[in-house]
C-alpha cells in the first residue's frame, strides 16, 4: 500500500510541472510606446528618500503633521487595508487546495428491540409482556481524505493570479495613500490662500473705506461732485462683497481637511483657522525618466499585476479542459463496545479520472473569454502608463507655468503698489479724481490677488507633479514592492 500510493504521488507531480496556459511575461516599455525622456523633465536621477516624503521639502510643520494624521485615520486608507487582507486572506484559499483535505467522523448509539408475541391480559387484570426487550449499542470511528492532483497546473494558475491580485491590492492601497496625501497638500495650499486673499481684502477694504470717507468730505466741502463719493461707495462694496465668497471657500478647505483626516468637520481644524503662509514651494524638483515612473507609480504597478492575474487566468480556464486525477482514501472502524472499537480497522484508497466529454462549448468558450480579458487588461495597463507619463508632463507645464507668472506678478505688484501710493495721495490733494485713483487700487489688487494666486499655484503643483511621479507610499508599512 505505501509503494501504491508513493508511485501515484510521484506520477502525479512529474505530470503538473507543465502548467496550461500561457507564462506571464511583463510587457517591454518600447510595447508601451515609452519614450526615452520626458519632452520638459529633466531626467536626472530620482532621489527616492525626497519622493517618499515630498511634502516636508515644503517646510510647513502644521502639514506635515496633519499627513500624519490622514495616513493613520484615513477612511479610505483604511477600506484599501481591508481589501489588502482580504486580498491576502484569498491567497491563503487558493493554496490551500494544493494540501490533500480530511475530513473525521464519529457516532455512538443505542437501539431498542423487543422479540416476542406481544402483550397479554392475565386472569388478575395484569398486562404481561409477551417478548424480551433487548439494547444494542454501536460505536464508528472513520476518516476519510482526498487529494486532487494538479495534472495540467490549475491549482497553480489558480495560486498565481491570487499573489498577483494580492500584489495589485497592495499596490491600491499604496495608490490610494498617493491620492490622499496629494488631495490634503491640495486643500491645505487652498485654505492658506483663502486666508492671504481675506488678508488682501480687508486691508482692501480699509483703505477703500478711507477713499470713501475722504470723497464724502471733499464733496461737503464742494471740492468734488457727487459722483466721486458713488463711486467709492461703489467700489468699497464690491470688495466688500467678496469676502463671504472667500470665507465660505476657506471653510470648504477646512471642512475637507477634516474628512481627510479621519474626523468631523469643526473643532479638528480649529488650530487651521489663525492665519498662516502659503506653503513656500521654491524646491527643484526632479522627474528621472519614464521608465522610473513606470516604478513609481502604484496605479501603474496594479494595472501590470492585473495583467499578470488575468494572464494566468487563461491557464485555469485551459487546465479544465483537461483530465482531472484525484486520490481519496478512508479508514474506519465498527464496533458493539467502546473498548473493541479498534479491533477491526478497515480502509482504502482510490484514484479517480474525471474528463469532461460535452458541455455545449462552455469550457472552450471560459478560455477565450480569459483571453479577452487578457486582452482588456494589457490594455488597460497601456492606458494608465500613457496617463502617467502625460501627467509628469502636464505636471511639468503647470509648475513652470506658476514660477513664471509668479516672477511677473511679483513685478507688477511692486510697480501698481507704487502706483496706488502716488495716485492715493494725489487724490487727497486735489490733483486727479476718483476715477484715476480707483483703476490704479483696482489694479493694485488684481496684483496682490494674482501674486498669491501664483504662489499657491506653485505649491499646488510641486504636489500634483510629485503625485504624477508617485511619491508618498515607498516608505509604507508592508509596501507592496
Amino acid at each position: 500500500m505505501r509503494y501504491r500510493i508513493a508511485w501515484i504521488a510521484t506520477a502525479a507531480l512529474t505530470l503538473s510541472a507543465c502548467a496550461a496556459g500561457p507564462d506571464y511575461r511583463p510587457p517591454q516599455p518600447a510595447s508601451l510606446g515609452v519614450p526615452a525622456t520626458y519632452i520638459q523633465g529633466n531626467n536626472a536621477p530620482v532621489d527616492e528618500g525626497a519622493l517618499a516624503n515630498w511634502w516636508t521639502r515644503l517646510g510647513d510643520p502644521a502639514l506635515d503633521l496633519l499627513i500624519d494624521r490622514a495616513v493613520a485615520s484615513n477612511l479610505d486608507i483604511v477600506q484599501a487595508q481591508a481589501r489588502l487582507r482580504q486580498a491576502r486572506e484569498s491567497l491563503r484559499q487558493t493554496n490551500a487546495a494544493f494540501l490533500p483535505q480530511v475530513n473525521a467522523s464519529g457516532s455512538a448509539g443505542s437501539n431498542y428491540s423487543n422479540r416476542g408475541g406481544g402483550t397479554r391480559v392475565d386472569d388478575n387484570g395484569n398486562i404481561i409482556s409477551g417478548g424480551a426487550d433487548s439494547w444494542s449499542n454501536r460505536y464508528t470511528l472513520g476518516a476519510n481524505a482526498s487529494w486532487q492532483i494538479d495534472l495540467f497546473g490549475e491549482l497553480a494558475r489558480s495560486s498565481e493570479a491570487a499573489r498577483a491580485d494580492l500584489a495589485a491590492s497592495g499596490y491600491d492601497l499604496a495608490n490610494v495613500r498617493v491620492t490622499i496625501i496629494a488631495e490634503l497638500v491640495t486643500n491645505y495650499v487652498q485654505a492658506r490662500l483663502a486666508q492671504e486673499q481675506l488678508r488682501i481684502a480687508r486691508e482692501t477694504e480699509a483703505i477703500q473705506k478711507d477713499n470713501f470717507d475722504i470723497a464724502g468730505w471733499r464733496l461737503q466741502a464742494g471740492l468734488v461732485s457727487s459722483l466721486d463719493e458713488q463711486q467709492a461707495r461703489a467700489q468699497l462694496a464690491q470688495t466688500r462683497a467678496a469676502i463671504p465668497q472667500l470665507e465660505a471657500s476657506l471653510r470648504g478647505s477646512l471642512n475637507r481637511i477634516a474628512v481627510l483626516t479621519g474626523q468631523a468637520p469643526g473643532d479638528a481644524t480649529r488650530t487651521l483657522e489663525s492665519p498662516a503662509p502659503i506653503p513656500a514651494a521654491s524646491v527643484s524638483v526632479i522627474t528621472g525618466i519614464p521608465a522610473d515612473t513606470l516604478r513609481q507609480r502604484p496605479d501603474v504597478r496594479s494595472a501590470e499585476r492585473a495583467l499578470a492575474a488575468a494572464t494566468a487566468r487563461i491557464g485555469v480556464a485551459q487546465a479544465q479542459l483537461y483530465p482531472a486525477l484525484g486520490i481519496s482514501g478512508n479508514i474506519g472502524t465498527s464496533a458493539a463496545s467502546f473498548k473493541s472499537l479498534f479491533d477491526v480497522i478497515t480502509g482504502g484508497i482510490f484514484a479517480n479520472v474525471a474528463q469532461v466529454i460535452f458541455d455545449g462549448g462552455r469550457l472552450a468558450s471560459q478560455v477565450r473569454s480569459q483571453r479577452a480579458a487578457a486582452e482588456g487588461a494589457f490594455a488597460a495597463y497601456k492606458q494608465n502608463v500613457l496617463t502617467a507619463l502625460e501627467d509628469v508632463e502636464n505636471a511639468v507645464a503647470s509648475l513652470n507655468s506658476a514660477r513664471a507668472r509668479k516672477a511677473q506678478f511679483g513685478t507688477a505688484f511692486e510697480a501698481s503698489n507704487n502706483a496706488a501710493i502716488l495716485a492715493r495721495s494725489q487724490y487727497q490733494a486735489g490733483l486727479i479724481d476718483f476715477q484715476t485713483l480707483s483703476t490704479s487700487e483696482t489694479t493694485l489688487l488684481n496684483a496682490r490677488n494674482s501674486l498669491a494666486a501664483a504662489q499657491g499655484a506653485e505649491a499646488l503643483a510641486i504636489a500634483q507633479l510629485y503625485s504624477a511621479l508617485g511619491g508618498g507610499w515607498q516608505n509604507m508599512e508592508n509596501s507592496p514592492a
